[in-house]
């Protein structure tokens, strides 16, 4: 029996050790990107060896991974609300500040951006992020289509393809200009992005 209970309890502790690893590496990462922390800087703040972290990741490589697949959770746990509300495209314009507030926050957007460059240069990592993204529109695209055809909107797939694409950069593309213009006004930025999602989702 203790042999049992042993076994059910393993897992969770090997997850908890995950879980002390990647958020040491959040650290890491952030104070000195993907390059530039080592394994060792990693070990260092998550307060255990090198060769103990290898039982849990075979490589950095597979830390920036693990980062990637959290990425595709959390966006998937946000469409997965969206499904849930009772008009998704207000909902959207509605909570414009909740998401801006968000891409403002450094602590949530430093690793999406060392994710980004890492896979300009690695194919590995680009492939888990595209994957990852059309996922993410298989379940997105459906949502704006019946919701645009319930308003009696346009519903052509270039049409789609556009308005989709678009709504993903401008908040893809808003932690950098935040970092180009950190005095940037977020009331200001709130209305233009409440004004560009009603143009774009209910036109």
């Amino acid at each position: 029996m203790k042999f049992d209970v042993k076994r059910r309890t393993d897992p969770e502790r090997a997850q908890n050790r995950r879980n002390q690893v990647l958020q040491a590496a959040a650290v890491c990462f952030a104070r000195s990107g993907f390059h530039g922390a080592s394994m060792s800087e990693i070990s260092k703040e998550a307060g255990m060896s090198a060769g103990h972290i290898y039982n849990y990741f075979e490589s950095k490589e597979a830390i920036i991974m693990a980062f990637v697949d959290l990425e595709i959770e959390h966006v998937t746990g946000q469409l997965r609300e969206l499904e849930g509300k009772d008009d998704p495209l207000q909902s959207m314009i509605d909570d414009a500040p909740k998401h801006v507030d968000e891409n403002l926050e450094p602590e949530f957007f430093q690793l999406p951006l060392e994710m980004f460059a890492e896979a300009a240069r690695n194919p590995k990592i680009a492939e888990a992020l595209r994957a990852g993204d059309q996922t993410a529109m298989n379940r997105f695209r459906p949502i704006i289509k019946r919701e645009r055809e319930r308003r009696g909107l346009p519903v052509d797939d270039q049409l789609l393809d556009g308005r989709i694409d678009t709504v993903v950069s401008l908040f893809h593309g808003l932690p950098i200009r935040a970092l180009h213009r950190p005095q940037i006004n977020r009331d200001s930025l709130v209305e233009g992005y409440r004004v560009a999602l009603r143009a774009l989702l209910l036109t």
